[in-house]
């Protein structure tokens, strides 16, 4: 039987390819950057479709990307994969004091703003917005400043709707004749309120156990799966699209939630 492969067999491959392929030998931390972002997308969309051997396969890349960005830190005398496997283990046990010592269970971010400078210390500047929104929200959370309910970050998107409608009510946002909004006051005084309320609609979901960023990814993919079985009930009728008027297309939109999923 063949022996499984390990872990030290993966940097082993690694060394060897900075030692005899160009391209792996001509990599830095710097060039790097793109693929890592890269890979981590692929695994993300390999999860999303729940596809066990892509899952694999993806793992994998991103695996590779922690070996490539060892062992070039090795070869610089920086460290090497196992500080990497070290510290992980470390920062892991320190995390759990209830399981590894002889420590009070207390919540990560709590025991995480007892080291930090201010609350958005050590998030990366591009982080996408929904998800930082969230972040900063938990983090905010484990020092305690958080509704003890899901009523008040509720009632608290209520709120924000009520003062963009109320600035609306009062504020014409104007348009320009090619239909792009005019940046003036009005505008910006409507980014802003309407900021406030996506910032509560977070919030919200954080106390419910919702991930928003997830959230709103399957809300996207619902859309998308239902307008494309509008446009192709359209076109088996004979409906164009761009012509075809809100009220004929809405009746199809309602027609496909009702009978088609």
């Amino acid at each position: 039987m063949e022996k499984p492969a390990s872990l030290d067999d993966t940097l082993a491959l690694m060394r060897d390819l900075r030692k005899r392929c160009d391209w792996d030998a001509s990599q830095t931390h710097d060039s790097l950057r793109p693929y890592l972002v890269e890979e981590s997308l692929e695994m993300d969309d390999a999860l999303r479709l729940g596809d066990d051997a892509l899952v694999r396969e993806e793992l994998g890349d991103l695996l590779l990307q922690v070996l490539f960005h060892s062992v070039v830190a090795e070869e610089r005398g920086a460290f090497d994969f196992h500080d990497v496997a070290a510290g992980l283990i470390a920062k892991m046990k320190a995390r759990h004091p209830h399981l590894y010592g002889d420590g009070e269970r207390e919540s990560w971010e709590r025991m995480k703003s007892k080291k930090r400078a201010s609350l958005a210390d050590g998030l990366p500047v591009s982080l996408p917005p929904l998800h930082r929104a969230h972040r900063l929200q938990d983090r905010a959370a484990g020092v305690g400043f958080d509704w003890p309910d899901s009523q008040g970050p509720s009632d608290k998107v209520a709120e924000e709707l009520a003062e963009v409608r109320e600035l609306l009510a009062v504020s014409k946002v104007r348009f320009s004749e090619h239909g792009a909004p005019v940046q003036d006051e009005a505008h910006a005084a409507l980014e802003g309120e309407l900021g406030d309320l996506l910032f509560a609609c977070v919030n919200l979901c954080r106390k419910l156990g919702v991930h928003s960023s997830l959230a709103l990814d399957k809300a996207n993919a619902k859309f998308q799966r239902r307008f494309e079985e509008v446009e192709r009930v359209a076109a088996e009728r004979g409906l164009n699209m761009g012509d075809a008027g809100l009220e004929a297309l809405d009746a199809i939109w309602d027609e496909v939630k009702r009978d088609r999923e």
